[in-house]
């Protein structure tokens, strides 16, 4: 899965779009008051899930790392698209009667391509969530901070920036939920005296956009129709 979080503040913003109000932490100042932080979440139901299919049930490649050098040996999907809703779809669709589709094969789509298809889905994915998040906030995001296996993947990052446009931010440390509950832990021990002396992540990776805007709105209205077409599949 995929699950994406936007810092509301101290204030829960309601979603008027599917998504979930949700605390995103709390902390004990040193008057033995608490501040609470609330987000937004979106949640994805298959990410990382779709490059384990294709290891394991298309064996199209070895294990998940090797994804990203075939996504590299294409230039594009050759106008395949990939949607993974192999469990249905959450965030924002939550329909589970979609099903998984892969449109626009041509004889010349090779595995290489379809691959591609399956690392872009997961950008794809994150940017519906993303538009509904900021539709619910009024806020444009600038930058998304990315954790987690998948994000080891540069070409996959790349792809996130430029199908966003705006920055992807990648801690050298990818287990971010780990870091931040042993941060939390050393908090409340005392290890750290406040947040202002956490230890910082100097070599974090930046990815920015790359390409063109047209051609970025060219592949966002290939997705949406790709899209429709797993709708509802199920019921019919």
């Amino acid at each position: 899965g995929c699950f994406l979080l936007m810092n509301t503040g101290e204030t829960p913003v309601r979603s008027e779009r599917g998504l979930i109000s949700t605390v995103g932490f709390a902390l004990r100042r040193p008057d033995n008051s608490e501040e609470v932080c609330y987000a937004l979440e979106g949640s994805v139901f298959v990410a990382g899930a779709a490059i384990q299919w294709l290891r394991d049930e298309l064996g199209l490649i070895p294990n998940a790392a090797a994804s990203e050098q075939l996504a590299r040996s294409v230039s594009d999907t050759a106008g395949a698209y990939l949607v993974p809703a192999f469990t249905g779809l959450g965030a924002p669709h939550w329909d589970q009667y979609a099903r998984g589709t892969l449109v626009g094969l041509t004889r010349g789509c090779s595995r290489a391509h379809i691959v591609r298809a399956a690392l872009e889905s997961i950008a794809y994915q994150t940017l519906d969530v993303l538009r509904v998040m900021e539709a619910d906030t009024g806020h444009r995001i600038s930058q998304l901070r990315a954790d987690g296996g998948a994000s080891a993947n540069d070409f996959l990052m790349q792809f996130q920036a430029d199908i966003l446009g705006a920055e992807v931010l990648r801690p050298a440390y990818v287990e971010t939920t780990a870091f931040g509950a042993a941060l939390l832990a050393g908090l409340s021990c005392g290890v750290w005296r406040s947040t202002a002396g956490l230890p910082s992540d100097p070599d974090a990776a930046l990815f920015s956009p790359a390409i063109d805007p047209m051609h970025r709105e060219r592949l966002i209205h290939g997705w949406q129709r790709a899209l429709e077409r797993s709708l509802g599949w199920a019921e019919n």
